[in-house]
């Protein structure tokens, strides 16, 4: 197996710590957390919808940026502050993935996230 390279997306970090937002060994990727973060202006916005679709927009960014492709996405875990956040998060998975034989597995789970953050993700992707 190759050795570990780590996998960095402008605009996208742990605030300033030495964390990447993706690590890749051979063919797997493995992602820390993504949060709703608007790339552009590096904030979060309080609208849940809103941190949903930048969400999933940070995930494209980094599978990409690790080589990959959603279609490569084996997992997801979803960590939201409050249950209700899944009748806005599943439109938006469907999206993403519109294959019904071919999504993800995913767990979402309830979190007391840091304000003013509503949902937060992390994935483990395997590319052919």
């Amino acid at each position: 197996m190759s050795k570990r390279r780590s996998i960095e997306v402008e605009g996208l970090s742990h605030g300033g710590t030495p964390i990447p937002a993706a690590s890749r060994i051979g063919n797997m990727i493995a992602s820390g957390g993504i949060a709703g973060v608007d790339v552009t202006t590096g904030k979060i916005s309080g609208d849940l919808e809103a941190q949903v679709i930048a969400m999933f927009a940070n995930v494209r960014r980094i599978v990409e940026a690790g080589g990959g492709s959603t279609d490569d996405i084996l997992k997801m875990t979803l960590w939201v502050h409050d249950r209700g956040a899944r009748s806005i998060i599943d439109p938006h998975w469907v999206k993403m993935f519109p294959d019904a034989k071919s999504r993800p597995a995913r767990h979402t789970l309830v979190y007391q996230l840091p304000d003013p953050m509503l949902v937060q993700c992390d994935f483990l992707a395997v590319l052919e």
